[in-house]
């Protein structure tokens, strides 16, 4: 055997796989998760339409979505919080009880309003997993190989993204929309199971003394009653909605303030400047795919099949962009980013001119696929660069905090998208119009940002901090307490978060 395959297999090479014997039980265990996690968002989505007309609660359609997002928010801070302090096994045991609760409640709701409650425990449930996901991440796979477990994650999109409507359709043609829910409850306890073994090697505890902090928990709540108020203007785009969603917004630029790390809103370099990249990604994103399949079904007059379409090819682009990502060596993330938003703004210029029928609706199956190629490469490496720059101390509320600019800024996005839709329906704009501006202000707010992308960019002068401490990227953590996550070789280990 040859010295470089030698080194190829050495713990703390760049060049380890995932799926390298220290890391193998974590990687299937979040993998199966997150698999879990796609299966339902798709497969729920698909039965949803059907599920309100059989209860009679088209009228509180929208609640369905508005609940799940609500609830997450605030299972994203106490998931957090708790992690921080006590590990995050928990988190993850809780959350998959509370999924397969929110299933089995789904499945035999006999109301809308039943049906409501087991989004919102599904909410709650996926913002916990999700967070503890990211906090397990950060404790046990090492700078280098982490972006190749981010590329896995997109990955686990696929297969969900593929064949989760159809099947999901066909179950509710065929059955019932219940099989859906209920259905999918045996395989999230089969997931839960297979996940017991990396379950095991968590730690118990972090090592870091402390209490939940009730007050992050008051303003997770005002964050998730201010999201609710700026969705609801999608469906009551009227004074008193206006209202509701001014009163939202105030609530959650509040709630948002005690919640994200200082320095966000202006995109301070480390931490700060990669929670605000997300929501803005995540935002441009939402905004646009939200309205996708409805332009092409209502401007073009396709299929739901083939308005769907462009749907299942940015997942795939996604996908490739971030095995891409995940590969290269010593990769510039801010150029990534820059470049992700530019892939971005060119998918949404590109179904604004579908949506004005400046171009054919074929056009739609080529540009889309930008916007996942995009968001593949830029929210891939922003979520890298968080883990890299936060501390042992806070990596789950940077954690959270990442996944509240994702929730938070796609709340505003696809509120803005559903104000327009309003619009249309009620004949002050066309279709044409509102899709379009849509799509151009996503583009816009793409290009506005991307002078930004520097602040994730590695400071010239050598890879030591101040002090000697090893950063990589030359991260500036945001807040005080713990150690970098990099400045010490033995706290990157796995064997260093056994319990």
């Amino acid at each position: 055997m040859s010295v470089a395959s030698k080194s190829v297999e050495q713990p703390g090479s760049g060049n380890e796989s995932i799926f390298s014997p220290r890391y193998r039980i974590t990687t299937l265990g979040i993998l199966i998760l997150m698999t879990i996690i796609a299966f339902e968002a798709l497969a729920v989505a698909t039965a949803l339409p059907t599920a309100a007309r059989s209860l009679n609660g088209l009228a509180s359609y929208g609640w369905a979505f508005t609940g799940f997002l609500v609830a997450s928010v605030v299972g994203m801070v106490v998931s957090g919080m708790y992690s921080d302090i006590h590990g995050a096994r928990r988190p993850l045991l809780v959350g998959l009880v509370l999924f397969i609760i929110g299933l089995v409640i789904g499945g035999v709701a006999e109301s809308m309003w039943v049906l409501v409650v087991a989004r919102f425990v599904q909410g709650l449930s996926t913002g916990l997993l999700i967070t503890a996901m990211y906090v397990v991440m950060g404790e046990v796979y090492e700078d280098q190989v982490r972006p190749r477990i981010f590329a896995a994650l997109a990955s686990a999109w696929v297969i969900p993204g593929l064949v989760g409507p159809v099947v999901a359709g066909w179950i509710t043609e065929q059955l019932s929309w219940r099989w859906v829910f209920s259905g999918l409850a045996p395989f999230v306890a089969l997931g839960g199971v297979l996940m017991l073994p990396s379950l095991r090697q968590l730690r118990r505890s972090t090592g870091h003394a402390g209490r939940m902090d009730r007050r992050r928990i008051g303003y997770a709540l005002l964050t998730a009653f201010g999201v609710a108020g700026v969705a609801n203007l999608g469906e009551n785009l009227n004074l008193l909605g206006a209202g509701i969603a001014a009163v939202g917004l105030v609530a959650m630029v509040v709630g948002l303030r005690r919640l994200l790390p200082a320095g966000t809103p202006r995109f301070a370099p480390g931490v700060p400047a990669a929670v605000a990249f997300r929501g803005v990604l995540a935002g441009m994103f939402v905004g646009m795919e939200v309205i996708l399949p409805l332009t092409l079904s209502v401007q073009l007059h396709y299929s739901p099949t083939m308005a769907g379409m462009p749907l299942m090819l940015s997942a795939l682009s996604w996908a490739t962009a971030s095995a891409i990502q995940g590969r290269l060596k010593q990769p510039n993330r801010s150029a990534l980013v820059a470049l992700g938003l530019v892939l971005m703004a060119i998918g949404g210029v590109g179904m604004a001119l579908v949506a004005m029928r400046i171009v054919p609706g074929a056009v739609a199956f080529a540009v889309w696929p930008f916007a996942g190629f995009g968001a593949g490469f830029a929210i891939t490496s922003v979520s890298v660069v968080m883990l890299e720059c936060t501390t042992d101390a806070k990596r789950g509320s940077d954690s959270a905090a990442l996944q509240l600019s994702d929730s938070s800024v796609s709340a505003l996005s696809a509120a803005f998208a559903g104000a327009l839709i309003a619009l249309a329906v009620h004949d002050r704009i066309s279709y044409g119009t509102g899709f379009a501006v849509v799509y151009l202000s996503m583009a816009a707010l793409g290009m506005l940002v991307i002078s930004r992308s520097s602040r994730l960019r590695a400071p010239t002068g050598g890879p030591f901090a101040a002090g000697g401490e090893l950063a990589i990227g030359g991260c500036q953590p945001a807040g005080g307490g713990g150690q970098p996550v990099t400045a010490s070789v033995e706290q990157s280990r796995p064997g260093s978060v056994s319990s």
